[in-house]
C-alpha cells in the first residue's frame, strides 16, 4: 500500500503541472510573485515528457493498483493513454470507471456527419493567442499574450510570456481569415491578465475574465489570486470603468463568461464549492436591469470530475472544453444540445477540431458553418493559436460505428463495404481510431447494403436506405468467432454447392440440409456453424457479400425446419478466401473447377 500512496502521489504532483490549461494557466490565479523558479523547471520537465513519463507510471498503477484506484485516478490515467495515443487503452480503462461508477458515460462520437477545414490564422504570435469572441463588423475580440509594446519587460513569471490583453482583430473575408490585430479597449487592459471575453446581443455590454485587481494582486484565504468577472458599457464611443459581478469571490475563480442570443443568461465556469469536478459550468439569469440571479450548477449531465471550461452558448447548444474520459487528449470541444440551462450529455466534435492536445474556446456562427477555435496542436505558431474553420454537412450520407460485441469496445482497422441493391462494390473504406466509417454523397432515396467484416469475428451486414439531405447512423456489433474444436464422428456432412451468382436453396440443396437436420434434432447438445463460399471470378466484395448471403439463406431454411436459432453459432461468407484449388479469378479453369469453391461447409460442435 506504501507503493500505491508513493505512485498516487507522484502522479497527482504530475497532474498539477501537466495540466496548466485549467483556470490557472491564463488567468493568474496565482501571482507572479509567488512562483518558484523551481516549480517551473519541474513543470517544465512534466510537460516535455508527458507521453513517455505518464503513461509508463499510470500504467503500472493501473496493472498493479486497479481495484484500489480512485475515480480522479483513474481518469488521470485515461488522460495519459489518450496523451500517448493509447486509445483502445483508454477505452478499456473508461469501461471500469463507468462501471466504478454505475452510470452511462457518453462515448466519442466521431462520425464525420460534417466536412469540415480548419486553418491556423495570421493573427496568432509566438505566445499564446486563444478564447476568439465573436464582435460587430465581423471581427473578433480574442486574448493574446503578446505585447505591441516596444522592449517590454514585464512577464508572467508561470509561461515567461507578456501578460494576456484583450485585442480586436478585423475579418478579411467569408473564410474567416483576420488581419490587423490591435488592443481592444485601455481602460480595459491593466497591467495582469485579461482573457475570455463576451458581449451582450447589442454589443454595448462586455464581460470578460481578470485577475481579482484592485491596484495590486489580491489573494484569496489559501494564497491564491482567483479570477473574477467584470463587466463594462460601451458610452459615448469608449468603454466605461470594468466593475466587477456579485456572485465572484475572494476564495474561488469565476471567469470564461458566454452570454446567450437574448441576453437573459450567461454561462461561466468556476471552482467554486459544491460542484462535480475540478471546474463546472454554471448558469445565472441576468435580468432587464442588468442584475443577476443565484449560480446554478448546470448538473451531472454537463459536469464530471473532470475540468470543463471555456462554455459558449448557441442556438439550441451548449459547446464546451473537457477533459473528460474518451476524449482524443488534453481539452476536447463537446456539444450539448438544449436551451435555457437544460441539455442533452454532451458530444465529442471528434477531429479535425480535436486533437490529442488541448483544443478550447470554440465559437460558431449563426449559420453552423463558420467558427473558431484554439490549440497548442503540433504545428502551431506559438504556445496556443486560434485556428478559423468552414464546415459542410455532408448530406445524403450513411455514418457508422462498429464495436465488439462481446466487450462494447471499438473495432478500428474493421473492413466496411458499400454494395448497391444488386450487391456491385461502389466503395471501400476502414474504420477508424475509434471504430467509425463514412460513406457521403451518395443518391437520395436509394437502397445499399453495408457489410463489415474483421478478422476473428462474423461479418455483419445491414441494408440502409438513404433519405434527402439527412444522414443515416447504423452501428455494427460485431461477434467473436468461437473456437470449439469440431465433432465429426457422429456424422461428416456433405457441402452443398451453389449455382454461379445464386444463393437460392435448391431442392437438391434442401435433400442435403435435411440430413443435416435429421442429425441435429436428434442430437440436442449440438451446434451449427455454417462456413460459405464462392470461387474467385467477379470482385472481392461482392463475393463476399454473395457467400454471406448463401450463409444467410442456408441458416434461414434451417430455422424454417424447426431448428433453434440459438444453436446456429454462426453463418459466416468467406467470399473467395478460402478456395480449394488454384483457380483465382483470372486462371484459365474449367467451370467444375469453378464450382468445387461455390459451396457450404458445416461444422457440427459441442454445446
Amino acid at each position: 500500500m506504501k507503493r500505491l500512496i508513493l505512485l498516487i502521489f507522484f502522479l497527482c504532483s504530475f497532474g498539477i503541472f501537466s495540466q496548466e490549461r485549467s483556470l490557472s494557466e491564463f488567468d493568474g490565479m496565482s501571482s507572479p510573485s509567488d512562483e518558484s523558479t523551481s516549480t517551473d523547471k519541474v513543470a517544465s520537465v512534466f510537460v516535455t515528457d508527458v507521453e513517455e513519463k505518464a503513461y509508463k507510471w499510470y500504467n503500472e498503477l493501473y496493472r498493479e493498483y486497479q481495484h484500489e484506484m480512485q475515480e480522479d485516478t483513474f481518469i488521470r490515467n485515461t488522460q495519459a493513454s489518450k496523451s500517448a495515443g493509447k486509445y483502445q487503452r483508454a477505452v478499456a480503462i473508461t469501461k471500469m470507471l463507468r462501471q466504478k461508477r454505475d452510470e452511462p458515460l457518453k462515448e466519442l462520437n466521431n462520425l464525420g456527419a460534417y466536412n469540415v477545414k480548419i486553418k491556423n490564422l495570421e493573427i496568432n504570435s509566438p505566445y499564446s493567442d486563444f478564447s476568439p469572441m465573436f464582435h460587430k463588423d465581423s471581427g473578433i475580440v480574442y486574448a493574446s499574450a503578446k505585447d505591441t509594446l516596444f522592449l517590454t519587460t514585464r512577464r508572467y513569471r508561470r509561461t515567461n510570456q507578456p501578460f494576456l490583453d484583450l485585442y480586436v482583430a478585423k475579418a478579411k473575408n467569408k473564410q474567416g481569415d483576420l488581419s490587423s490585430p490591435q488592443k481592444f479597449s485601455k481602460k480595459l487592459n491593466t497591467k495582469y491578465h485579461e482573457a475570455s471575453m463576451a458581449f451582450s446581443p447589442d454589443h454595448n455590454t462586455i464581460y470578460f475574465t481578470r485577475n481579482n485587481y484592485k491596484k495590486r494582486l489580491k489573494r484569496g484565504k489559501n494564497g491564491i489570486n482567483h479570477l473574477k468577472i467584470y463587466r463594462s458599457y460601451f458610452v459615448d464611443g469608449e468603454w466605461t470603468k470594468a466593475e466587477e459581478l456579485p456572485f465572484n469571490s475572494e476564495d474561488y475563480s469565476t471567469g470564461h463568461p458566454t452570454v446567450s442570443l437574448d441576453g437573459t443568461k450567461m454561462y461561466f465556469v468556476s471552482d467554486r464549492p459544491g460542484g462535480f469536478g475540478e471546474t463546472d459550468v454554471y448558469m445565472v439569469d441576468i435580468d432587464k436591469n442588468g442584475g443577476f440571479s443565484e449560480p446554478k450548477n448546470l448538473g451531472e449531465t454537463i459536469n464530471t470530475p473532470a475540468k470543463e471550461m471555456f462554455p459558449y452558448i448557441a442556438e439550441n447548444a451548449l459547446y464546451f472544453s473537457s477533459d473528460r474520459a474518451m476524449g482524443l487528449g488534453g481539452l476536447d470541444v463537446y456539444r450539448s444540445n438544449g436551451t435555457n440551462g437544460t441539455f442533452s450529455v454532451g458530444v465529442n466534435l471528434g477531429e479535425p477540431i480535436n486533437s490529442t492536445k488541448d483544443d478550447f474556446s470554440y465559437i460558431i456562427d449563426p449559420s453552423g458553418q463558420h467558427g473558431y477555435f484554439a490549440s497548442d496542436r503540433t504545428g502551431g505558431k506559438g504556445d496556443d493559436d486560434i485556428y478559423s474553420f468552414n464546415q459542410t454537412l455532408n448530406l445524403n450520407a450513411i455514418v457508422g460505428s462498429i464495436e465488439n460485441a462481446s466487450t462494447g469496445d471499438v473495432l478500428p482497422g474493421t473492413n466496411v463495404s458499400l454494395l448497391d441493391e444488386n450487391g456491385k462494390l461502389l466503395y471501400e473504406t476502414t474504420s477508424d481510431s475509434v471504430g467509425s466509417y463514412l460513406f457521403k454523397d451518395l443518391d437520395p432515396d436509394t437502397q445499399y447494403t453495408v457489410v463489415a467484416s474483421n478478422t476473428g469475428f462474423v461479418n455483419d451486414s445491414l441494408s440502409v436506405q438513404t433519405k434527402e439531405n439527412e444522414n443515416i447512423s447504423v452501428s455494427h456489433s460485431l461477434k467473436m468467432l468461437m473456437e470449439e474444436k469440431p465433432i465429426t464422428e457422429i456424422f461428416e456432412p456433405s457441402n452443398v454447392y451453389f449455382g454461379f451468382d445464386s444463393y437460392t436453396v435448391t431442392a437438391k440443396y434442401a435433400q442435403e440440409l435435411d440430413k443435416l437436420i435429421t442429425v441435429l434434432k436428434e442430437n440436442q447438445t449440438l451446434s451449427l456453424k455454417i462456413e460459405s463460399h464462392t470461387d474467385a471470378i467477379g470482385p472481392k466484395a461482392y463475393n463476399k457479400y454473395l457467400s454471406d448471403k448463401r450463409a444467410k439463406s442456408t441458416k434461414a431454411y434451417l430455422i424454417s425446419q424447426g431448428i433453434d436459432a440459438s444453436r446456429i453459432v454462426s453463418a459466416i461468407g468467406y467470399g473467395e478466401e478460402r478456395l480449394l484449388n488454384d483457380c483465382a479469378n483470372g486462371s484459365p479453369c474449367t467451370p467444375d473447377q469453378h464450382r468445387l469453391n461455390r459451396r457450404s461447409e458445416f461444422i457440427l460442435v459441442a454445446q
